[in-house]
């Protein structure tokens, strides 16, 4: 008895978001008795070809749209911070980074501005953040960053460039 072809959700030359690599290209899709998804990293040092199963693709989800994108960088200062705290580092650590792996960009970049605050905080009482502070606001901001600049095709740095006038 033969199983049921799946209908593939992505089309070769969608972005998607993979939740350990964040932004990829599919590259191919191979219909073989077990379907998987030929995925290259837009971002990274070395980005290599990531064979991603079909049957698996409720966690991957599409890059957010350009008006999505110009929304999130427009309503910056209104957005709220993540109130979320545990009294254990690991734990705290281990909830934003679960949530940057399989939350959406609006939920990554509030990690980013609530991570930057918490980082501004510290400085400002003459303290140094906490190393996971850092962590997260680095793997947030990379993340939420790659994300927009394929959405509105743009460099990170120019995202960057349009967040600070946002803020200011």
């Amino acid at each position: 008895m033969q199983g049921k072809r799946r209908n593939c959700m992505y089309s070769v030359g969608d972005f998607i978001v993979h939740p350990g690599q964040g932004v990829c290209r599919v590259e191919a899709i191979d219909t073989s008795d077990t379907p998987t998804y030929h995925l290259m990293p837009t971002h990274g040092r070395n980005p290599m070809l990531i064979k991603y199963p079909v049957a698996s693709e409720d966690n991957l989800r599409p890059v957010v749209s350009a008006e999505e994108a110009n929304g999130l960088i427009n309503n910056i200062c209104e957005m709220e911070l993540d109130p979320f705290t545990d009294r254990s580092a690991v734990l705290e650590e281990k909830h934003f980074k679960k949530a940057i792996r399989h939350g959406s960009c609006k939920d990554v970049v509030r990690i980013a501005k609530t991570f930057r605050s918490r980082i501004q905080d510290a400085q400002s009482s003459h303290k140094k953040a906490p190393v996971i502070y850092e962590r997260i606001y680095k793997e947030a901001q990379e993340r939420s960053l790659s994300e927009l600049s394929c959405a509105l095709d743009e460099s990170p740095d120019q995202i960057t460039a349009r967040f600070q006038a946002a803020l200011s």
